[in-house]
């Protein structure tokens, strides 16, 4: 359904993504629209995960709940019902014109078992309140077959649909648009009232020819109900379905790239204006305090301050702002309250872990000028300057004594979703967090970590494995143990030249792998790719994640490129190399970031590892979404929260989990990224 509402969101189908009941629509949701949808039509219980990453892009992810089947042997999964996970994907050909629909292919269940998988070609055009769409649908969609498949023209094999491959999760493309087809087809009515909106179907299936024998009657082919929005984010649908069952949902949904998040009332005030120019030269200053004080409202843990010429220079480590301008903004008005004239612009050289990332630089009077509302931000731009640490001769005018121990204490939330002993297992633990740096660039991390809640009980199937079990014995190192250490490790980085960082390590490097690796990035300045190497060797931990060891071991490393496409800030990233149950192969991840730092992405690793070999799910693949705590709470932070929905935990295709990544400690050399937010250098 596409009509616009009072949240301007279409509504979700019993499938999730926008649809009408049962059958898809043409129509994409707002950029950056995310919802969960859950459906109950007996026997189906559905709950599905819905990304609107670019506007004619639509991603979804899905667990089925069979209700009158069992997942397997009531001595392993109880009366459990049977689960079933899939991807889909939906892509708009063209937008809709005057005369030209809407028109969107898609297909359900690429990845997944293949018990629901189909394809679909659908066209949407609008005619006042009522949005209309007909389409053409293969396998699941269009289960009542009644149609010679078109497609026939381009050979045989098209009038047949072969079954879905075993084991589950490949991209069945073998099936891809074969077999019979069915037309179905609807409308949404957007009725006078803003809450309320009713749609009705034309059904593709005729439920004959359901997955695992389980074939329903169906007394009608159209399918009719409403959709109640009592709030902004909040959907209630009710509709008759087959013409004999009752389905109910609800969908919560938002726009994530949209939000600004709440007001920072936990923030520092901004520094007040002067109200005239000081007459402190440099040398006159109390350097200790200004950097207590940008340490303060500026959110900088300052390095070093310096002088050249006319531009005074603070290098240090954010730790609070998320956006680098609003950091930049706020040391430059510290910084004009304390210096006379002379010093024309201020500097901001981030660091990360002892690298100094990138120089961003602002123009004093300009800045005044800005603030002082007598030029526009448009023609404040040109003032703003980005560029790449360059060793250059400067006076010190303060250097900060070493900052040795840092620690912290964290909750952390870990789950696995769809597995035979339960839908849901779940670990709450809490984190202690220590860091100790003999130097800038090196440094010793900690983590040690209480079990507090876990459901972990419940797991006893650990699924049958052909490769070194490098990942699936995850129940061993959850249960055996409620104190454990999963991070014990010394860290150096260094930069090697201009554009080239290195960085090595060694201990335990996390909760399963314990040893030494090291990691080369060459992140070349204004550009937008990069390229890096890391390789390690790791042995395997016991369980108990202390200081033991297991038997197995293995060298394992990737060559990764990353590519930013220029293209509404998407990023592919492609690794080769050796995983840890020391099979070769790659993994993709396509990602797009918003304006608000809000990440969508998708990734998908196949090695040389045979589906039957890796076992159910036949690759390693799973969506994510990461959304920076900014958005989230009244004060300024620079911590994420990543939701990763991988279908399954196996052991081809496993990476190893580093704490620290070089791409991600230079990540402030997006320049797009703070362009975009510019904005915020008046916050």
């Amino acid at each position: 359904m596409s009509v616009s509402h009072a949240d301007n969101a279409p509504t979700q189908s019993d499938f999730g993504g926008v649809g009408l009941w049962q059958t898809p629509t043409a129509r994409m949701a707002d950029e950056g629209e995310i919802a969960f949808t859950a459906s109950a039509m007996h026997p189906y219980d559905r709950y599905n995960f819905s990304l609107q990453p670019l506007p004619w892009l639509e991603g979804i992810f899905r667990y089925t709940a069979v209700s009158n089947r069992l997942y397997g042997p009531t001595s392993l999964s109880g009366h459990q019902s049977y689960k079933d996970k899939s991807i889909d994907v939906k892509v708009r050909l063209w937008s809709e014109s005057r005369y030209l629909p809407d028109v969107s292919v898609g297909a359900r269940d690429i990845g997944g078992t293949g018990l629901f998988s189909g394809e679909y070609v659908v066209m949407n055009k609008r005619f006042g309140p009522i949005d209309a769409s007909l389409g053409m649908g293969w396998g699941y969609v269009g289960g009542r077959g009644n149609i010679h498949n078109p497609f026939s023209i381009f050979g045989d094999q098209f009038n047949v649909r072969p079954g879905a491959q075993s084991g589950g999760g490949e991209f069945n493309s073998h099936q891809y648009f074969r077999g019979p087809a069915a037309l179905f087809g609807g409308i949404a009515y957007q009725t006078p009232w803003d809450w309320l909106v009713l749609k009705a179907e034309y059904d593709g299936n005729n439920y004959k020819h359901e997955p695992q024998n389980n074939n329903q009657r169906q007394d009608s082919p159209i399918n009719i109900g409403a959709v109640v929005r009592p709030g902004r984010n909040l959907d209630l649908s009710l509709a008759l379905e087959r013409g004999n069952t009752v389905m109910f949902g609800l969908t919560l949904h938002a726009n994530v790239a949209e939000g600004t998040g709440p007001a920072k009332l936990l923030d520092p005030p901004l520094p007040a204006r002067r109200t005239e120019m000081p007459t402190q030269a440099p040398a006159e200053v109390d350097w200790a305090s200004v950097a207590r004080e940008l340490h303060d409202n500026a959110g900088i843990d300052v390095a070093s301050i310096t002088r050249r010429g006319s531009e005074l220079v603070v290098t240090g480590e954010q730790q609070r702002y998320f956006y680098p301008a609003k950091a930049l903004g706020r040391t430059a008005r510290v910084l004009d309250n304390q210096l006379g004239p002379g010093i024309d612009w201020f500097t901001v050289a981030a660091q990360e872990e002892g690298l100094t990332v990138i120089e961003s630089s602002v123009h004093r009077q300009r800045f005044d000028e800005l603030l002082d509302h007598d030029i526009s931000l448009s023609e404040f731009r040109g003032s703003v300057e980005q560029d790449a640490p360059t060793p250059r001769r400067e006076d010190v005018l303060y250097q900060a004594p070493p900052k040795r121990l840092e620690q912290s204490f964290s909750l952390n939330y870990g789950q696995n979703l769809g597995g035979p002993d339960a839908f849901l297992l779940y670990q709450i633990s809490a984190n202690y967090n220590v860091d100790y740096h003999f130097t800038p660039n090196l440094w010793w991390s900690s983590v040690v970590s209480v079990d507090l809640f876990d459901n972990y009980q419940k797991f006893k199937y650990d699924a049958p494995s052909e490769l070194p079990r490098v990942r699936t014995d995850i129940r061993k190192y959850i249960t055996s143990s409620t104190v454990t250490m999963p991070i014990f490790q010394m860290t150096g980085t260094r930069q090697l030249a201009n554009d080239l960082y290195g960085m090595a390590y060694a201990g335990m490097l996390e909760s399963m792998f314990g040893g030494a690796g090291g990691e080369v990035l060459y992140r070349p300045f204004g550009e937008r790719w990069a390229i890096g190497t890391d390789v390690n060797w790791v042995k395997q931990r016991g369980y108990d994640q202390d200081f033991s060891f297991r038997g197995y071991h293995v060298v394992t490393g990737h060559v990764t490129g990353y590519f930013d496409l220029g293209y509404k800030d998407v990023t592919v990233a492609l690794s080769a190399g050796r995983y840890l149950a020391g099979d070769w192969g790659a993994t993709l991840d396509i990602s797009r970031e918003f304006r608000n730092g809000v990440r969508m992405g998708a990734y998908a690793t196949k090695t040389n590892v045979s589906a039957q070999q890796f076992g159910e799910g036949s690759f390693d693949k799973g969506i994510y979404v990461s959304i920076p705590f900014d958005l989230l709470l009244p004060r300024s932070t620079t911590s994420r929260a990543t939701f990763i929905w991988d279908p399954l935990i196996r052991d081809g295709g496993a990476q190893l989990n580093r704490r620290y990544s070089l791409y991600s400690l230079t990540s402030d050399r997006d320049l797009d990224g703070f362009n975009a937010n510019l904005d915020k250098i008046t916050e």
